[in-house]
């Protein structure tokens, strides 16, 4: 795993915000073998074969989990955005599904070689 986006989840405001980036980078992690990661734009991305598959995008409220590559994909009530990205506004106290989430994932990054 990448430091500079292990010390930028360390560096969130709230305890919360920290345990849910970790949660969400591990599930990065075992959807997508041999993933890259790198702090971009200010966020963690994470890249399969050089090109981008997912981000985790904290602000003072919430943490989006963005997902790439979404174009003909059904996404269920709650994810936002246009029909190439599609993101979930996690706020505290709610459970994500990270089991949706990790197919949603898989079948937005099986194209990418």
């Amino acid at each position: 795993m990448n430091e500079e986006v292990t010390n930028f989840i360390e560096k969130l405001g709230t305890p919360w915000q920290m345990e849910l980036s970790n949660r969400l980078r591990d599930m990065v992690h075992q959807t997508i073998p041999m993933v890259e990661e790198r702090i971009q734009y200010k966020k963690p991305h994470f890249l399969k074969n050089g090109h981008y598959a997912a981000v985790i995008s904290p602000s003072k409220n919430a943490i989006a989990f963005m997902i790439m590559n979404a174009k003909g994909l059904e996404f269920p009530k709650g994810f936002e955005g246009p029909p190439e990205r599609k993101w979930i506004k996690i706020k505290e106290g709610d459970t994500p599904d990270y089991t949706i989430l990790s197919t949603l994932l898989t079948q937005a990054t099986e194209s990418l070689k």
